[in-house]
């Protein structure tokens, strides 16, 4: 694979980009590495495989792939058409894959931009976790030009268990939202029976055991168990990213004339559970603010919980 990709770059190495690209660097294939905050790129660069951290992302112009992975719109065109952005560097790359979850405008702006240095755009959003990522269960949704797609698909199935292409433009960017209003209204219904059963005295462990394993229990489900049971909040995904994750999402929706009123409902509980100020922390923190409204104390719980990841979850 290296041989047919002899230069790839890297822009991003915050939580999922750090868990991303150790992937392409676990596979093999060496990686030029940038991020704002040199730092966090050090401990990809120390693990080998031909990585090395560049200073300035238009150091990252020669490369046949580059990769991003940011936290949002602003910051995905910053990186690629801002004053000093990647498509401003002297030579441009063949192609940029864009994993961040970002706005359609914005993207299409940029894909615009991009055409004029003849560099091809691929939106390739990801579900997923860090943890998720490292054990190689990510999703991608991709769009963009198929040729351009069906040349990189090696990288992308390096970086996870399912690659699935939907069309040109941005159209991967529009499935990811649909995807992340699901995971908000699954999340909110969760945290809602997780409270629910407890206030009627069943741990909240035994509840999540058997929901597991029945018809209704999921990956997801099971990712999210030792979270709920242990209220361990460290973010995976921030409370405050999947309200921006909402707010794209219903403006699309508003867009296409789309009434959505359950979507809508559950924005406004994650809004508040920001405005509690659980912004920072993982979005399993919702059960905090439905627990606050039931008048219920949550203690966490000493028991082994499995994550579906990684055999139990241990005592949390």
């Amino acid at each position: 694979m290296p041989d047919d990709f002899p230069l790839i770059g890297w822009t991003g190495t915050g939580r999922m980009g750090f868990a991303l690209a150790g992937r392409l660097l676990d596979a093999g294939i060496p990686l030029a590495l940038y991020n704002r905050t040199r730092a966090k790129a050090e401990p990809l660069a120390a693990r080998g495989a031909g990585a090395h951290v560049v200073h300035d992302v238009r150091q990252l112009g020669p490369c046949d792939v580059v990769f991003t992975m940011v936290a949002g719109s602003d910051d995905f065109a910053e990186v690629t058409t801002g004053e000093r952005g990647l498509l401003t560097a002297d030579a441009a790359p063949g192609v940029i894959v864009d994993c961040s979850t970002v706005d359609a405008e914005v993207s299409a702006a940029v894909r615009t931009a991009a055409a004029k240095t003849g560099t091809a755009l691929l939106a390739a959003p990801i579900s997923g976790n860090p943890k998720v990522v490292a054990a190689g269960r990510a999703s991608l949704v991709v769009s963009g030009p198929e040729d351009t797609f069906r040349r990189v698909l090696p990288l992308l199935t390096a970086l996870g268990g399912s690659v699935t292409y939907v069309g040109t433009g941005e159209a991967a960017r529009l499935v990811k939202l649909a995807h992340n209003m699901v995971l908000a209204v699954v999340a909110q219904a969760l945290a809602e029976s997780v409270v629910l059963a407890e206030r009627h005295g069943v741990s909240r462990a035994a509840y999540l055991e058997f929901l597991n394993s029945s018809v209704l229990g999921s990956a997801f489900s099971r990712y999210k168990s030792p979270a709920l049971v242990g209220l361990d909040f460290t973010p995976t995904f921030t409370t405050t990213m999947l309200r921006k994750d909402l707010d794209l999402g219903l403006a699309a929706a508003r867009t296409a004339e789309v009434p959505m009123p359950l979507t809508a409902a559950v924005h406004q509980l994650v809004q508040a559970a920001v405005g509690a100020g659980h912004g920072g922390s993982d979005f399993a923190a919702l059960l905090l603010e439905q627990a606050r409204a039931a008048g219920l104390t949550l203690t966490s719980e000493d028991a082994e919980v499995d994550d579906g990841l990684s055999g139990t979850g241990g005592p949390r």
